[in-house]
C-alpha cells in the first residue's frame, strides 16, 4: 500500500479532493476519528492507496505533522488567490521540516481570483524548495476550460462529469506554453547535468526522459511540482493521481527516511504510529503503518503484544498479517504511544519536527457534577497521551484541572470528546492570574504569644526585623540573638512560622522578596515549645507585613512570537497596546518568510495576546512563553486586581 497526506488551509477543498481521487476507480473506504482526521483507502491502477485527510484549522497542525510521519508523499492543497498564499505557510514549514516529497495542487481554479504566476510567486516566499509549474491553463475568456502538460505538451479540455478530452493546443496558448516550458526545463536542469547539456546544445529532450528526471527529482525531494484543477468538477484529478503514482517515492523509501537521525536502526523499524483516539465502549485506538512483515494480532510491537487489528478504512477485522506499507488500526494496544517509531521491543521518540506548536490557550475545566469531577483527572491524562498538542496541569492554589490547548477550536473539540466519548460534562473559565506581593519599607515588631488553657501553657516572645529584599532574591531568614534569650532549638520554629506567614500577605497574595531577622526574644522554661515559637513567628511577621506598605507584584512573561514576515509591521503596536516591551526580532532561520519577535508582556494579558495574535495573523501566528520576573503594579489597576482576586475578593 502507498500512503499520502492531503493538507492545507481550511476552505481549500481538501476533503472533496480526497473523495474525487479515491473515486477514480471504484468505491473508496473511509474512516474518521473524533479529532477530525480521516483515512480513505482505495485502489488505483491495481495498487492499494491510503489518503490521510487532515483538518485545515491551524490549531490542528499537529495532526498534519503526525500524518507526514507515515506519508510517502503529500499534497498541499491551496487557494487560487495570491493573498491566501500566506495561509499555506505553516504547512510548507512542516512539509520542509519533515523532508516529505510534496506536490502542490492549486484547487478551485473554476473560481479564478488571480494569475497563476502570482499565486506561485506568493507561495515561493515561504518555501525553500523551487516551485516548478508543470501545467499551464487553457482559457476561454476568464474561464479556465483545460490545461496543457508542460512535459508531454499535450492539451486537455475539461468535461463536466467525464474524463478530459485530448485536444490540439489552441494557437493563443502556444506562446505562453513555450515560455512556461522553457522556464520549467531551466529549473529542472539545475538538478540534472544531462538535461543542462541538452539545453545548452539547444536539443529538445524527449518527454519520457523528462518524466524520468522529474520523478527522480521528486523522490529526492529537490523540487515541489505545481499542478492545478477544480476537485468539485473532477478537473485535473487524474493528472494529479498519475503524478503521485509515477513520481512519488515507493513505500520502501519511508523506512530509510524515518531511520535517519532517529536513534533507531532502519532495519529494526517495524512500524510507525501516527494517530490515536478514544471511542466509547472501545477504548484507545492507535493508527499504525507497517514497515516490515509479520505484524498481526499477538505479534510483538513496541515492547508488548498487539491486540486485535482492523482495516483503517473499513473497520473490518484483520485475521492475517499486515503487508509492509499497510495502514491498520490497533485496538487494546494501550502500550503504543502515538506518534512513535516502533520496533518489536521498544518505541522510539518521533523526530523533533513532529513537536506541536506551544499551546496558547489556558483554561480551567469545571466539572458539571461530583461524578464528573471524580472522572476528570484520569480522563484528561488519557487524552493527553493521545494529543501532544494538549498540556494538562493543575491551577496554582486551587488544584483545579488546568489545560493548555492550541486555541478555541481545539478546546471545543476537547470538550466534545469529553462529553461524547467519556460522558464527562465540563464548562471552562479563565485561570486565576498569578500575582504576588512584597513590601516597600522595613518594619520592626515585638510579638508575644501567650496562651493558658489549664495544664501546660504556651509562651513565646520574639522581636523581628522585616526588610524588603532585592527583586528575585525571594525569602531569607536570619537571626542575631545574643545571650540565649531564644534558645537555638526554637529558632527553626520561628523561621517555619515566618515562612507560613508569607503564604498570604495583607493584599491576599503570596509574599516574595522579604528578609526576616530574629533579633531578640524571651522564653519560658515550662510553657515554651516549638509550636509556641512557630505561632509567634507567624503572627509577628503578619503584623510586620501589615505595617510595611504592601505592594502588588504582577508577573512579567517573556514571549517568543512566530509570524510570517508580512505581519511583522503590526506586532510592535500589538505588544505596546498590552503594556509590553519588544526586545527585538530576527528572521527565522528554520522557516523561510517567518520572523521571531521577543517581548516582555504582563502575565495577565496572555489570553488577550493569543486572541489578538490570531486575529492579526489570520490564525497563523503563535507564541511560546516563559516566566521572567515580577514587577510592581500601582494605582487603579492594582486596586482592581486586589478587589477581584486578592483581599477584596476574599472579604466578599
Amino acid at each position: 500500500m502507498r500512503c499520502f497526506t492531503v493538507l492545507g488551509p481550511s476552505q481549500t477543498g481538501k476533503t472533496t479532493l480526497v473523495a474525487k481521487l479515491a473515486s477514480l476507480e471504484g468505491t473508496p473506504r473511509k474512516s474518521a476519528s473524533p479529532y477530525g482526521s480521516s483515512l480513505t483507502e482505495f485502489d488505483f491502477k491495481d495498487e492499494a492507496w491510503c489518503a490521510v485527510d487532515t483538518p485545515g484549522a491551524n490549531e490542528a497542525l499537529a495532526l498534519a505533522q503526525d500524518a507526514l510521519l507515515v506519508s510517502d508523499a503529500c499534497i498541499l492543497c491551496i487557494s487560487p488567490t495570491p493573498d491566501d498564499a500566506v495561509l499555506a505557510a505553516p504547512y510548507l514549514r512542516a512539509i520542509e521540516a519533515s523532508g516529505t516529497p510534496c506536490v502542490v495542487f492549486i484547487n478551485r481554479m473554476d473560481e479564478p481570483r488571480g494569475r497563476l504566476r502570482d499565486v506561485i510567486a506568493a507561495l515561493q516566499a515561504y518555501c525553500n524548495h523551487p516551485l516548478v509549474l508543470r501545467q499551464v491553463p487553457i482559457r476561454d475568456g476568464d474561464t479556465i476550460v483545460g490545461s496543457c502538460d508542460l512535459i508531454s505538451e499535450r492539451a486537455w479540455r475539461y468535461r463536466e462529469g467525464q474524463p478530459s478530452a485530448l485536444i490540439e493546443l489552441p494557437q493563443d496558448a502556444v506562446e505562453r506554453e513555450h515560455e512556461a516550458r522553457a522556464e520549467m526545463l531551466e529549473q529542472l536542469s539545475e538538478f540534472d547535468d544531462w538535461l543542462l547539456e541538452e539545453l545548452i546544445e539547444d536539443r529538445e529532450p524527449a518527454s519520457d526522459t523528462l518524466f524520468a528526471i522529474s520523478s527522480r527529482i521528486l523522490k529526492e525531494n529537490r523540487v515541489i511540482p505545481v499542478l492545478f484543477g477544480a476537485a468539485s468538477h473532477s478537473n485535473g484529478i487524474m493528472r494529479l493521481m498519475k503524478a503521485l503514482r509515477h513520481e512519488a517515492p515507493p513505500a520502501t523509501a519511508l523506512r530509510t527516511r524515518l531511520a535517519t537521525g532517529s536513534g533507531a536502526e532502519g532495519g529494526a523499524l517495524s512500524a510507525v504510529s501516527f494517530h490515536a483516539y478514544h471511542k466509547a465502549n472501545v477504548g484507545k485506538t492507535v493508527l499504525v503503518r507497517a514497515l516490515a512483515d509479520g505484524l498481526k494480532q499477538g505479534a510483538s510491537l513496541g515492547g508488548a503484544t498487539l491486540g486485535p487489528l482492523q482495516e483503517a478504512g473499513s473497520g473490518k477485522p484483520i485475521s492475517g498479517s499486515v503487508q509492509p506499507g499497510g495502514v491498520f488500526a490497533a485496538l487494546k494496544s494501550d502500550h503504543l504511544p502515538a506518534p512513535a517509531l516502533l520496533t518489536q521491543s521498544a518505541s522510539v521518540e518521533p523526530p523533533d519536527w513532529t513537536t506541536p506548536p506551544t499551546p496558547m490557550l489556558e483554561r480551567i475545566l469545571v466539572p458539571g457534577s461530583e461524578r464528573d469531577e471524580t472522572k476528570l483527572s484520569a480522563t484528561l491524562a488519557k487524552l493527553a497521551e493521545t494529543d501532544r498538542g494538549l498540556k494538562v496541569m493543575q491551577e496554582e492554589g486551587t488544584g483545579a484541572a488546568l489545560i493548555c490547548a492550541q486555541g478555541p477550536v481545539h478546546l471545543r473539540e476537547l470538550r466534545k470528546t469529553l462529553s461524547e466519548v467519556f460522558r464527562v460534562e465540563v464548562s471552562d473559565r479563565a485561570p486565576n492570574p498569578i500575582y504576588r506581593e512584597t513590601i516597600s519599607k522595613p518594619s520592626d515588631v515585638h510579638y508575644r504569644h501567650r496562651k493558658q488553657t489549664g495544664g501546660a501553657g504556651q509562651f513565646a516572645d520574639v522581636q523581628l526585623s522585616v526588610r524588603p529584599n532585592e527583586r528575585g532574591q525571594g525569602f531569607t531568614f536570619g537571626e542575631s540573638v545574643k545571650g540565649g534569650t531564644v534558645p537555638r532549638n526554637y529558632i527553626p520554629a520561628v523561621e517555619a512560622g515566618a515562612r507560613e506567614a508569607m503564604e498570604k500577605g495583607p493584599l491576599g497574595f503570596q509574599v516574595i522578596d522579604v528578609d526576616v531577622t530574629l533579633t531578640d526574644g524571651q522564653y519560658h522554661s515550662v510553657d515554651s515549645s516549638d509550636f509556641a515559637f512557630r505561632a509567634a513567628g507567624k503572627m509577628g511577621v503578619k503584623q510586620a507585613l501589615s505595617q510595611a506598605s504592601a505592594v502588588l507584584m504582577q508577573p512579567v512573561v517573556r514571549v517568543e512570537i512566530h509570524i510570517p514576515s508580512i505581519f511583522s509591521g503590526g506586532i510592535v503596536t500589538l505588544v505596546s497596546s498590552m503594556r509590553g516591551q519588544v526586545l527585538g526580532f530576527d528572521r527565522d532561520e528554520n522557516a523561510k518568510g517567518w520572523d521571531i519577535f521577543r517581548a516582555l508582556v504582563p502575565g495577565g494579558v496572555l489570553d488577550e495576546l493569543g486572541r489578538s495574535l490570531r486575529s492579526a495573523t489570520q490564525g497563523i501566528g503563535h507564541f511560546s512563553k516563559s516566566f521572567d520576573h515580577f514587577e510592581e503594579l500601582y494605582g487603579k489597576e492594582a486596586d482592581t486586581i486586589i478587589n477581584a482576586h486578592g483581599a477584596g475578593a476574599q472579604a466578599h
